[in-house]
This record gives structure tokens, sequence and C-alpha cells, in this order.
């Protein structure tokens, strides 16, 4: 009885450092601007200067041949809102503020460019995705978030959400 206790002791130790260890290893994505879940600043709405916001990149799998962003608002009143797909973006540990770090893809705004928060109403939350990808995607500027989702399947190595809110 003594050694299944001791056993079972040592499992459950062996299971709990194997989730520390893979939490530690995910993919991250954060802003010097603002925290997950809580408010983008003004500057990167469309009430302010309307550009993207700096990110932040960590722990980007080792195999990682490219990065994709898709940002987009799922609380639109017409359904989910593209504001920015940008992919083919080299692998790095940041994303500069104002910047275009890849190809760029068509967002709902009919623009290849950054489309920042702007709810007609109410709360919205708007999610920033980073797709790390095993290859670099042969696709031309002008694609769609569809597009480039239905080409990134098999081939995505971990994937990393930022979330912030805004409200008019």
């Amino acid at each position: 009885m003594r050694k299944i206790i001791v056993f079972l002791g040592i499992f459950l130790m062996a299971v709990q450092m194997a989730i520390i260890e893979g939490k530690a290893l995910a993919m991250e994505l954060k802003s010097p601007e603002f925290k997950n879940n809580e408010y983008i600043p003004r500057r990167f709405t469309c009430s302010g200067e309307n550009v993207n916001p700096a990110l932040i990149i960590e722990n980007t799998p080792a195999d990682t041949k490219s990065l994709a962003l898709i940002f987009d608002d799922p609380d639109a009143p017409m359904g989910t809102w593209v504001h920015w797909v940008v992919f083919n973006i080299s692998v790095v540990s940041s994303i500069k503020e104002n910047s275009v770090p890849g190809k760029q893809g068509m967002n709902d705004f009919s623009r290849l460019d950054y489309g920042g928060p702007c709810p007609p109403s109410g709360i919205h939350r708007y999610f920033f995705k980073l797709y790390a990808l095993d290859t670099e995607l042969d696709l031309e500027e002008g694609i769609t978030k569809i597009e480039l989702e239905k080409t990134m399947v098999g081939h995505i190595l971990a994937k990393a959400e930022l979330m912030g809110l805004f409200k008019k």
C-alpha cells in the first residue's frame, strides 16, 4: 500500500511539472499599451490616431517560419468584423506601433491596413489572434480572413490571443 501511495505521489508531481512546463512554453501575445481584458487606449481606435498598438510576442516555437495576425470584433452587429489581417510576418519578438509587419489582407473596411476599434454602440471585445506557422504562405496581399484561415490549416504550430475592450 505504501508503494502505491509513493508511486501516486511521484506520478502527480510529474503531471503537475508537465503542466507547469507546458504553460511556461505557451506562446504569448501582450501589449505595453493595455493588458488582456482591459480597455484599448483611444489613440489606437477610430476616435484617436487609428494606428496599431505595439505587440510583444513571447515563446514562439523554435520551428516557426512565419507569423500571421488577425484582429477582429466578434460583437459587431452584423457578425464578426475584421479590423486587420497580416501574414508572412517574420519571426520577431515584437510588432511596432503604427507599423506594417508583413503582407496585409483585406479588412471589413475594404482596406489593406489596420482599422482600429470603432463600435457603433456599447462595449465591444477586440481580439488580436497571433499564429505561429511552420511555413511562409504563398498568398498575395488582399486576401480575406477566411482565405488566410483556410490556408493556415495544417500549418499552425501555436496560437496566442490578446483581448481588449473599447466603447466610444
